[in-house]
């Protein structure tokens, strides 16, 4: 941990303790500042502060910013649900609750490491960090991710994540009675400007594309089982997409605030990478994967169902 002490000049009276900040500390990111302040890592005078608190200039700002990570991730003997594997691929089912690369508040446990131990031939394949790691999940998802053993399989599946020939379907159950059998959510996502580690939302100039497939399964009193199908990546899509349209995610607290708690108690997002399909990187052959929905969420269906 490293403390920095800075003074605020009388002429920046009024100005917000982030944007200062960010002009007084330029070597630190946006984003790391909004993380420091939130963690109540920077302090006014001695007290925290959020971050649109505005200075009244001469007062002494302390931080405290961690080390930065290592560039190296110490491999972990965790165990993988492995649902298919060769030289060059892997393909896994990822627990809710598990994240998938190291990250601020998550320095082991992670699937990265996981795969690490279990294959050192993904060492420096797609970065020294995120070995392997093609596409994420967020920590509460469970379900299907690829992983590239080599760094030819890395590239040709990057490639076909970009080109949006990687189809991958979820299931999800979400808050309320969606009204259509089936529908399109084609909405650009970006960085929420008003919260910065979570997205939303954005005109088309300030966010990027962003297209989810829905249809309903079933329907209960006050939730709707729904499947989903990805037609472009972007980070939180679905759980954005839903909450947009008034359906937030079960369990997501990040976009689904203020609504009713699960019917029952219930640990991390009931949303579940159910299929994917893809074409093997080396031999070309189409390849198909399932996996099954996790006990977690069978209890809240039959829960539903019976209620």
């Amino acid at each position: 941990m490293t403390e920095r002490r800075l003074r605020v000049a009388r002429a920046a009276a009024g100005a917000r303790l982030d944007r200062w900040l960010a002009d007084a500390v330029p070597e630190l990111s946006r984003a790391k500042i909004q993380e420091l302040i939130e963690a109540g890592r920077v302090r006014v005078d001695g007290a925290v502060r959020k971050a649109a608190h505005r200075l009244r200039g001469a007062e002494a700002v302390e931080l405290d910013v961690p080390a930065p990570p290592p560039e190296t991730l110490e491999p972990e003997p965790i165990a993988l649900g492995i649902v298919y594997e060769d030289d060059h691929v892997l393909v896994v089912d990822k627990p809710s609750g598990m994240v998938v690369h190291p990250g601020a508040g998550h320095a082991r446990g992670t699937l990265a490491a996981a795969v690490l131990a279990h294959a050192p031939v993904t060492a420096g394949v797609g970065g020294p960090r995120r070995p392997g790691v093609v596409h994420r999940l967020d920590k509460g998802t469970s379900g299907l991710l690829v992983l590239a053993k080599t760094a030819a399989a890395y590239d040709a599946l990057t490639a076909q994540l970009a080109a949006r020939t990687v189809e991958r379907r979820y299931l999800a159950v979400v808050h309320g009675r969606v009204g259509l059998a089936q529908g399109v959510i084609d909405a650009p996502i970006g960085r929420d400007p008003r919260h910065r580690q979570r997205m939303a939302i954005r005109p088309a100039e300030r966010g990027k594309r962003a297209l989810t497939r829905y249809r309903v399964l079933e329907r209960f009193s006050r939730f709707t089982y729904m499947g989903l199908r990805l037609e472009t990546g972007r980070t939180h899509q679905i759980r954005v997409h839903m909450a947009s349209l008034g359906h937030p995610v079960v369990g997501d607290d990040t976009y689904g605030r203020g609504w009713s708690r699960p019917p029952m108690p219930f640990e991390g997002l009931a949303l579940h990478a159910a299929e994917l399909r893809l074409v093997h990187p080396i031999t070309q052959e189409r390849m198909e994967f399932t996996a099954a929905l996790p006990v977690r969420m069978e209890r809240l269906l039959s829960h539903l169902r019976n209620s």
